[in-house]
């Protein structure tokens, strides 16, 4: 059984380039395997094998079980480094996937320049996230699995082990005499994939023996016609987006096929650091895309709210309440402005005498544009600007004493202009949303 799982890695490792080798170690049966049958290669080791686990601090023996993992690199001689992280609980999305936001944001952070970082996924693994896709309807991309390889941070994350099933793993254990974490949240029957595992795959392999074969032949077959949308879609996303706005042309997405439209969407979320939308959601956004001319459609869910404004899709992170009272005394350092923006002058070491004061916008503001003959409300600025309605709220207004002499780094009046010239420096606005 050791020499088994020992050849499969080595055949595994002589598949890719000589890149440096990083185990996520939860101290659980699977991750010690993996990691103890790669401590036993030489080729493993010269990649500069060592490992990371996650502490979630979820349950009582968390820092018992970071310890343990110390201790079981430390008898291989590998080194071991320990992530605390927390977990936001009532996301929305669940503790389950809460949990794994935290640990992957925690490993892309840790993993170096080109390396691989390995995962103990394994074939009874891939048998239960295409179950759980189907079942939360995904397409071929979802129902094609996990990926054995794909880009993760600054490197690549690799499941080398998911043609194994878990009990050659659990018997590599046992072989071995491998003392193992027992999390007892893995029998938490609550959490979807523990009630697949325990209890619903049992009764379907009661009539179905072969059920993980088929499961597994139709997740290639999937993965194979993901594969081929991909190069259509990504195709399609390179002419409806604006990487300057981050947004999406909103009715070429919705002529899209809904083969091409869905993980075309999921593509952009991801890439602005947002979360995808349930079915419900989507069928939302299509209504909304054919919403009538003034009409500002916002969907929400979770962490994310998706505008659509001037024929585009923009995706945001979810409005947080801003006080449209704040105000502040300004010199020209950086400031942060409430809804998560900057003002600052463009001139790191620039500072203005006097201080302005730098405050939201309330209803009713007007300037004078230098060189401009006519004084203009600032409704018809943004308006004739562009600018989107979330941004206009968080849009600093600087004035001196009571005059309105700049609104960010859009418009400046005469007044402004000789402040900003004096200092020889200019006004410039970081948006936050």
């Amino acid at each position: 059984m050791s020499d088994t799982l020992h050849r499969h890695l080595h055949r595994a490792l002589e598949t890719l380039p000589p890149a440096p080798l990083c185990v996520a170690f939860s101290g659980g049966p699977d991750s010690s395997a993996l990691l103890h049958a790669l401590a036993q290669l030489a080729p493993a080791r010269l990649r500069g094998l060592r490992a990371l686990h996650v502490d979630h601090g979820l349950h009582g023996d968390s820092r018992l079980w970071a310890e343990h993992c110390r201790a079981f690199c430390a008898a291989l001689d590998i080194p071991c480094e320990v992530l605390p992280v927390q977990v936001q609980r009532g996301s929305g999305s669940g503790l389950e996937a809460a949990a794994r936001e935290a640990r992957h944001a925690a490993l892309a952070a840790r993993l170096r320049e080109g390396e691989l970082l390995l995962f103990a996924h394994h074939r009874d693994d891939q048998v239960e996230t295409v179950l759980l896709k189907l079942l939360r309807g995904a397409g071929p991309e979802g129902l094609g699995g996990m990926r054995a390889l794909r880009r993760f941070g600054r490197g690549q994350l690799w499941r080398p082990l998911l043609e194994l099933p878990r009990q050659q793993l659990h018997d590599y254990v046992a072989a071995q005499g491998l003392a193992c974490i027992d999390d007892p949240s893995n029998a938490d029957i609550h959490l979807a994939r523990n009630r697949l595992r325990h209890e619903i795959l049992p009764r379907l392999l009661r009539f179905w023996p072969q059920a993980p074969d088929s499961i597994l032949h139709s997740a290639a077959l999937s993965r194979a016609a993901a594969d081929t949308l991909r190069t259509q879609w990504l195709a399609a996303f390179d002419e409806l987006h604006d990487a300057s706005s981050g947004s999406l042309d909103a009715p070429g997405w919705l002529a899209l096929a809904p083969a091409l439209r869905e993980p075309l969407l999921d593509h952009w979320l991801h890439a602005l650091g947002r979360s995808a939308p349930t079915a419900a959601q989507r069928q939302q956004i299509e209504r909304q895309c054919a919403a009538r001319a003034g009409r500002l459609p916002c969907i929400r869910w979770d962490d994310t709210e998706l505008h659509i404004w001037k024929g585009r899709l923009w995706a945001l992170p979810t409005t947080i309440d801003i006080d449209d009272e704040w105000q502040a005394d300004w010199h020209g350092e950086p400031l942060l402005l409430p809804g998560g923006g900057e003002l600052a002058l463009d001139d790191p070491a620039a500072r203005l005498a006097q201080p302005l004061r730098v405050r939201l916008r309330r209803g009713g503001e007007r300037i004078k544009p230098e060189g401009d003959a006519h004084t203009r409300e600032l409704r018809d600025l943004f308006q004739q600007a562009r600018m989107p309605p979330w941004r206009r709220a968080c849009c600093p207004l600087i004035h001196a004493g009571d005059e309105l002499v700049a609104v960010a780094d859009r418009w400046v009046s005469g007044r402004g202009g000789e402040l900003f010239r004096g200092v020889g420096a200019w006004p410039r606005w970081r948006v936050g949303r």
